[in-house]
């Protein structure tokens, strides 16, 4: 499909389609052709945009995130039952917003709200993972949200699992990170973080 033929269709299709389905979408089972790039992307601070310009409904932002996927070929696609649409990602789909924390130690319990209001909490199921920034070098925290799509934490919840972790022996080595869900995820070697 051309650009011109989709973007026809675009947002108010795409919304049409998505409102009719009933329950949390089966995005994994569906299998549409690809329809190509109608000018959506996420940037970096989590802002949707559509042909340039914001997407300022949130309710709208949160359908279209229902039925957002990143696949094999490690690009990300809005997908519904009859069309799959390129969404260019900046960095994560998804931010981490707020944070609740429940217990203590081992038994220790982060749960994680996105900017499109899903909950997560951090454990097996949704491991914590943290990269570093291109720029700076410092660390960048994200959660698996579902799939494979991540939300990234935003400063101040980032600044708040530093100050609640601590040092684990993880294969011989003392490892920064902090505990959820019965699960240790290391953010850097204690090495590096008390010389």
């Amino acid at each position: 499909m051309t650009r011109e033929v989709a973007s026809a269709n675009s947002l108010q299709g795409l919304e049409t389609a998505l409102r009719k389905h009933r329950g949390p979408p089966p995005v994994h089972l569906w299998n549409p052709p690809y329809c190509g790039d109608i000018g959506m992307r996420i940037a970096g601070d989590g802002t949707w945009f559509y042909a340039g310009s914001p997407i300022g409904r949130k309710p709208l932002v949160a359908l279209f995130a229902s039925v957002l996927r990143k696949d094999d070929d490690g690009r990300t696609y809005l997908v519904t039952p009859i069309e799959k649409v390129l969404v260019t990602v900046e960095d994560a789909p998804f931010m981490a917003v707020e944070m609740t924390v429940s217990g203590t130690g081992r038994g220790q319990e982060l749960a994680l709200r996105t900017n499109v209001d899903e909950w997560v909490t951090a454990g097996s199921d949704h491991p914590l993972r943290f990269g570093r920034d291109s720029r700076t070098g410092g660390p960048k925290p994200y959660i698996l949200v579902r799939g494979r799509l991540e939300a990234l934490f935003t400063r101040p919840l980032y600044y708040d699992v530093v100050a609640m972790a601590g040092i684990e022996l993880v294969d011989g080595v003392e490892q920064f990170g902090i505990w959820s869900g019965g699960k240790f995820f290391a953010m850097a070697p204690a090495s590096a973080v008390h010389p």
